[in-house]
This record gives C-alpha cells, structure tokens and sequence, in this order.
C-alpha cells in the first residue's frame, strides 16, 4: 500500500497542486475543461477565492457527538462573587478598603470543550460521475457540516483521496480543509466537496507531482480503480475516532437531485450519532 505524505493546511494542498508535475500530460492541466469543471488555472483560483453557492437550509438539530471525542458540554461551577452582602468575609479585600467585601458561591453554567471531532470525506469517484451528482452530494455535504460548525462545536474536515492501482494495490492521500478553530470559509468548503474540479484539477495535479514510475502507472490506471473508500487510517497520527463518509458512487440513485442527496446525507448524519431527528 502507497500512502502519500498528508497535506496539513488548505494552503499547503494548494501550493502542493502547483508543483511542477513529473510527466507533462497528466489530466490535472490537460484534462478536458467540460469534464473537469474549470480550466486548471479557474481550480486555483476557485481553491483560494471558494466556490459561492446558496446551500439548502437544513434545519436540523445538533445532537450529541461521540462522547469519546470530548466535544463540548455544559457544566455546572461554582464561582465567587463579590458585593457588599454576601454569605463570608473576604479577609484580603476587606483590609484593602474594598466596600465588596462579601463574598458568595454562585453556581454558574459553563461550556467545557475537549478534542476534536474529524470528518474525513472521500474526494475520489468514477470518472462518469455527473457533474450534478458531485454538486448535489457535496452540498448537502457542506450544508450538514456547516450546520455542527455553526452551533459551536469543534471540527475539522479532512478530504481524502483512495484507490487501486494494478500490481501496486491501495494507495492514499489527504488534505485538510478546515482546521479545527478556525472561521469557517463556506466556499471553501462547498468547492472542496462539490465542485468537480476538486478531484478533476486539483487532487490530480497534486498526485502529478509524485514520484514520475508512480505517477506512469496511476494515468495507465486513469487514476485508480475502484473501491474509493477512504479508512480512518489514512489520517495522520493523533487523530482520533474520525468520522469516514462513504465515497460517491454514480449507481446510487440519491444523488440524481439535491433533495434526494440532502435526505441521505440527513440520515447518514443521523446514523452516526452526530444529528437527532426532530
């Protein structure tokens, strides 16, 4: 199994799409414009400006995220609390002048946030998939995911890339995202779910920079065979318990319409213990 040096930032898969590539005819700057979705150099500028669409409203209720991972939860404390009556005296402020000298315990709520939780979401599908399967998956996708990054909750989003090669077996790779703490950048996360120029230019131009042998062998393989599921396993270290989407699959039926792909992924959300039906 071949597994590719993880890419940790967002900054660092695109700089890594623009290495120069070890052969001068791989599909990330020579592939059909219509079938990729955007001209190599339009995927750059999609990576760093985002892809601006509307997602659906989900209206969906958040619930409780595995209890391993240590997400956020609400506590009770008790604080102290200072005024001029209270149930003791505060000896220091007393003798400091203070006129708050009295001093009580007041039980206050307050959230406690642990690590991480981590979604890993296979960018790798068959080169017949349609352009309005990846858009209808990969938003309801992004709708969802923004949906558990809006209420508070700690996340990062990891896309992976997995397939076979002929005599060679697996080989994987991946690339951050969204990085846990920082503000989340809608566009960036629906052109890294949805837009078809993100495996077609961008993943591929990344794999066109390998070693030249590998890279002979993943374009004889049009880029690798199915299975695409992706494994917690392909994540770098200390990652864990992340939670892996199943990979695109153009036979299923559900991504023929956003509706349709909204009420899987709602489900698949469900299953997972990371949503709560109404």
């Amino acid at each position: 199994m071949v597994v590719i040096k993880p890419l940790h930032s967002w900054r660092e898969f695109l700089e890594a799409s623009q290495r120069p590539p070890s052969v001068s005819y791989g599909s990330g700057r020579n592939s059909e414009t219509h079938w990729a979705g955007a001209t190599f150099e339009e995927a750059q500028r999609l990576g760093v400006d985002g892809w601006h669409v509307d997602l659906p409203d989900t209206d969906v209720a958040v619930g409780e995220l595995r209890e391993r991972a240590g997400l956020s939860r609400t506590v009770t404390a008790l604080e102290p609390s200072w005024d001029v009556t209270g149930s003791e005296v505060d000896v220091g402020v007393y003798l400091s002048g203070v006129p708050e000298c009295m001093v009580d315990a007041v039980p206050r709520s307050t959230s406690v946030r642990g690590r991480v939780v981590t979604f890993l979401v296979p960018a790798t599908y068959s080169s017949s998939t349609p352009h309005h399967y990846i858009r209808n998956r990969g938003l309801a996708l992004a709708a969802l995911c923004s949906a558990i990054i809006e209420v508070g909750h700690s996340v990062e989003i990891w896309s992976g890339y997995a397939a076979n090669l002929p005599r060679t077996g697996r080989f994987s790779a991946v690339a951050r995202v969204i990085a846990a703490g920082e503000p989340l950048d809608i566009g960036r996360l629906c052109f890294a779910t949805a837009h078809p120029a993100m495996l077609r230019r961008l993943w591929f131009s990344v794999l066109d920079t390998e070693d030249r042998d590998f890279v002979l062998r993943l374009i004889l393989a049009n880029y690798g065979k199915p299975p695409f599921s992706c494994r917690a396993t392909d994540l770098p270290d200390g990652i864990s318990d992340p939670y892996v989407f199943p990979y695109l699959d153009d036979r299923e039926s559900q991504w023929r319409t956003l509706d349709a792909s909204l009420e899987w992924s709602r489900t698949t959300f469900e299953d997972l213990g990371l949503l709560r039906d109404h």
